[in-house]
């Protein structure tokens, strides 16, 4: 990205505007204009810089990296990976259980979620076999997988002397 039109035209406007100040304010103008070149460009940049990291942001997991190449930035765009979930098998859905929540908690946020559409479309299926909002249902996963895990079952003795562990317990 070539940033001299616009560092020159910042120059030009300040030349425009100190031309209506007379010869004092043109002369001050003129010597300003030769330091101003590498200020500009660095406000320019950073900029330029914000702008990728909110864009980033935004396109997570792809990304907008700004560089500079001599005196000019440069922008290189990475694009999130597209087949993530096209090899992936297919997820089964289980229907979450509702967690303990605090009752004089009312409190929410809200959160952008990007799911891929398989998923959000299984997502929506599992909603509706429980009748309840897309929203309610992710809440209640949410709050499922926050759950302590269950302790794995202990294998319990056989009555045989064999010393070999059948069947479960809990």
């Amino acid at each position: 990205m070539d940033l001299t039109r616009y560092v020159d035209e910042l120059q030009h406007q300040l030349a425009t505007a100190s031309a209506a100040g007379g010869d004092e304010a043109r002369e001050l103008a003129d010597r300003l204009t030769a330091p101003l070149d590498a200020a500009v460009r660095l406000v320019l940049l950073d900029a330029l810089s914000t702008a990728a990291n909110e864009i980033t942001a935004e396109l997570a997991p792809g990304s907008v990296d700004v560089r500079l190449r001599g005196r000019e930035p440069e922008f290189v765009v990475t694009p999130a990976p597209t087949s993530v979930f096209e090899d992936a098998p297919p997820v089964t859905v289980e229907p979450a259980r509702p967690a303990p929540l605090d009752p004089d908690d009312v409190s929410t946020s809200r959160t952008t979620l990007r799911l891929p559409d398989q998923l959000k479309a299984q997502v929506e299926e599992a909603a509706v076999r429980e009748g309840v909002s897309v929203n309610t249902w992710l809440v209640r996963a949410v709050a499922a997988a926050l759950q302590p895990a269950a302790p794995a079952p202990t294998p319990a003795r056989s009555a045989s002397t064999s010393g070999r562990l059948t069947g479960w317990v809990r």
